[in-house]
């Protein structure tokens, strides 16, 4: 059983994953680094170097999704150094099987969905004159951010392979399409705002700012149809090249 401080020591060494990586293995390095401090408390000698060499087999995962997948690679672990045979999958067979799946969904839910929704509420709070903008845009991504790392090793780690149904309900992939959607309600919010403010500063009518909801419905349409996001920034801002003259 590792102790307490071991585990700590490997949640420390879990943000340096990707401190190294390399074109053969990718995360391979990092993965041998955060596990070393357990490894070493399993094996010795010859064991130890076979335990090491196991674990620079190709890996790569959505760093954040990483933490279960180690937590439990620790477990399975403690059980082949006392000989226990109990589980259906081994190590390498576990880590090849589950590491693709979560970086799909870490992918999707850290980078896709949770970063742009905590950036967009960040902004509205910079744009009010409020200096406390990046301090909502840590606290909204890092608390889950950290979440997942911490309670993934430990989960991981005391459930074995029975964490990944405690993954599962989580339903990261919905969540992820839910925070899309939040991200794109609050910049059409937030764009209505600016438009409002403007005519506001400019001594215009409010109410003009009703005239950008056809252009709104316009892009949105050809987005749809699968007009290049590149071509449609460049038809917004030669209107706002026009609209300034």
């Amino acid at each position: 059983m590792l102790s307490r401080w071991v585990l700590i020591h490997v949640f420390m060494r879990s943000f340096l994953l990707q401190a190294s990586w390399n074109f053969e293995r990718m995360q391979s390095l990092g993965v041998l680094y955060i596990l070393g401090p357990a490894l070493r408390v399993f094996y010795r000698g010859e064991e130890l170097t076979q335990a090491c060499q196991r674990h620079l087999a190709y890996f790569n995962t959505h760093p954040f999704m990483a933490s279960p997948i180690l937590g439990t690679t620790l477990a399975l672990e403690e059980a082949h150094s006392r000989d226990e045979t109990g589980d259906p999958v081994d190590i390498d067979g576990f880590k090849t099987m589950i590491m693709a799946p979560y970086a799909a969904m870490g992918d999707a839910f850290f980078w896709g969905g949770l970063r742009p929704l905590s950036a967009c509420i960040a902004v509205y709070i910079a744009l009010q004159g409020s200096m406390w903008a990046p301090v909502v845009f840590l606290v909204m991504f890092n608390i889950p951010h950290l979440g997942f790392r911490l309670g993934g090793l430990f989960g991981g780690y005391k459930l074995g392979i029975k964490v990944v149904p405690v993954i599962q309900r989580f339903h990261l992939p919905d969540l992820a399409v839910r925070c899309k959607e939040g991200t794109v309600i609050f910049l059409g919010g937030l764009c209505a705002h600016l438009v409002f403010q403007c005519l506001e500063n400019e001594g215009g009518w409010p109410g003009w700012g009703f005239a950008a909801i056809p252009t709104v419905v316009l892009l949105g349409w050809l987005g749809a149809k699968g007009v290049s996001n590149l071509i449609l920034i460049l038809m917004s801002s030669g209107g706002l090249l026009l609209l300034a003259r």
